[in-house]
């Protein structure tokens, strides 16, 4: 569970650097340039999801049981998983009315993904994980909209056919991640 730990809190620190410390993150971005911060951003992300990765790997070899998720929820959670994807698919899709509405559409289908995956899930670990994905997605999502509403940020109208877009591309990678990458990538096959 430490590394599981560690894990996370190397991917979500810089993650959250943007939020927490807006002017330290400017201050740094002009002083070592943008593409080495990115560089050096992308280098220790990466490091915590391998590390994040490998500890919840290391956790499951001994589950502690937290609650015992209903039989519906795996039904529940592929669902929400779909639309999670639908939504960080809009995110890359320009002028989707679902930006438009949402204005920080990964963030939310993050939470969304996140959720789903804490109620049909009942271990420890699991706990662990997709908690803190869904505090940090939650936390994040609300200060960004507040940010925006500040800044008196407005998202462009979007059109049907973007959203059209968004949702079969959000449905094509989910059911395609589920079938083929997420039994041999996780270890768990969402439809048996």
């Amino acid at each position: 569970m430490t590394w599981l730990i560690v894990g996370l809190l190397v991917f979500l620190v810089p993650h959250s650097i943007g939020l927490a410390a807006p002017q330290w993150r400017a201050q740094h971005v002009a002083r070592l340039g943008e593409k080495p911060w990115k560089r050096l951003y992308s280098l220790v992300s990466l490091a915590g999801f391998v590390l994040l990765i490998w500890g919840y790997g290391q956790a499951r070899a001994s589950p502690v049981a937290v609650f015992t998720p209903a039989a519906w929820t795996r039904h529940a959670a592929a669902l929400l998983t779909v639309i999670a994807f639908i939504l960080i698919a809009a995110a890359y899709v320009p002028r989707t009315k679902i930006k438009a509405a949402l204005g920080h559409p990964m963030t939310a289908g993050i939470a969304l993904w996140a959720f789903a995956h804490l109620l049909a899930n009942g271990q420890l670990h699991d706990v662990v994980l997709f908690g803190a994905f869904l505090v940090w997605s939650v936390a994040t999502f609300v200060i960004r909209r507040s940010r925006d509403r500040v800044a008196g940020t407005t998202y462009p109208p979007g059109a049907v056919a973007k959203d059209a877009i968004a949702v079969v591309a959000g449905i094509v990678v989910s059911v395609g991640f589920a079938l083929f990458l997420h039994g041999p990538l996780i270890g768990v096959r969402p439809f048996g």
